[in-house]
């Protein structure tokens, strides 16, 4: 005779043959989601007249970018300046026409360099950061092994932080139900990675050695914000505090005046003392 108390064992999911989206599914983003690329509205953006046009928002892979611009403007670097267009995707702004015209994946950030005889779009974060950098010749190390450091930290970003966000955030803060297998798989690998900062910054002041460089701007704004600002409100079940390293490091990086300035641009959420919705100068900041 089977115990009645005995908990059923969970229904295991059977794919189709065929996938077809069910735009009722995929949580808190539902209503943007979607399996198409492409313009879903005709939306023409604003242009300033800096030489530097970024269309964008105060995600982390956002906040890189505007972190490197004013880096480059504390430098002296006034050929650097820039208009910071709010991109609200919670709305779906990026799938407007124009937006789509400049990043054709429809993610933020995407940048239109207009200082050019011919404008020049860029998007995806990593590459805005090399375009720049090689641009004003600043915090992009010359010498071949050091260039190669600091390329293999950028990539190693660029791979690693969707299992940070669209795998662990999605699934422990954005996904409809929570499930233990999805969860415990990707909170594994987020503390893997979080292990590989750690180490490395055990040695080093920063990323690459004793240089900041865009790899810190890169790797920062995901991994300082697990580490010091509870991103996905997973910090005490993640233990962030015991990778010590990393949380010297990015407390380290919050002291530097262009970061400050820099997680505030296109920032629409949290004190409103820390947002800025909209940058064009410098003296949007006083």
């Amino acid at each position: 005779m089977s115990d009645s108390t005995t908990a059923p064992e969970p229904a295991t999911y059977k794919p189709p043959r065929v996938w077809t989206w069910d735009s009722e599914n995929g949580g808190r983003f539902s209503h943007i989601n979607r399996p198409t690329a492409g313009a879903q509205k005709e939306v023409e953006l604003p242009v300033g007249e800096q030489p530097h046009q970024l269309y964008s928002l105060a995600t982390p892979n956002g906040v890189k970018v505007t972190i490197l611009f004013e880096e480059l403007l504390e430098l002296g670097h006034t050929e650097a300046e820039y208009d910071a267009w709010l991109i609200n995707i919670g709305d779906a702004a990026q799938f407007g026409s124009d937006f789509v015209a400049i990043n054709p994946n429809s993610k933020i950030p995407a940048l239109m360099d207009r200082s050019t005889s011919t404008p020049i779009r860029i998007f995806e974060s990593g590459a805005i950061l090399i375009y720049l950098a090689e641009k004003f010749g600043e915090f992009y190390p010359e010498a071949p092994s050091e260039r190669a450091e600091c390329l293999s930290w950028l990539m190693w970003q660029m791979g690693s932080a969707p299992f940070l966000g669209g795998g662990f955030g999605h699934f422990y803060a954005y996904a409809p139900e929570k499930f233990q297998y999805p969860i415990d798989r990707y909170a594994m690998e987020v503390k893997r990675q979080l292990d590989v900062l750690n180490q490395n910054l055990a040695e080093r002041q920063y990323i690459c050695g004793d240089t900041y460089n865009i790899a810190d701007m890169a790797i920062y704004p995901w991994y300082g914000a697990v580490v010091l600002h509870n991103i996905y409100e997973a910090a005490e079940f993640l233990d962030v505090a015991s990778y010590e390293h990393v949380v010297r490091w990015a407390r380290e990086l919050e002291e530097r005046p262009a970061v400050k300035r820099g997680r505030m641009v296109n920032r629409a959420w949290g004190e409103e003392s820390g947002q800025l919705l909209e940058r064009h100068s410098a003296a949007d900041f006083d």
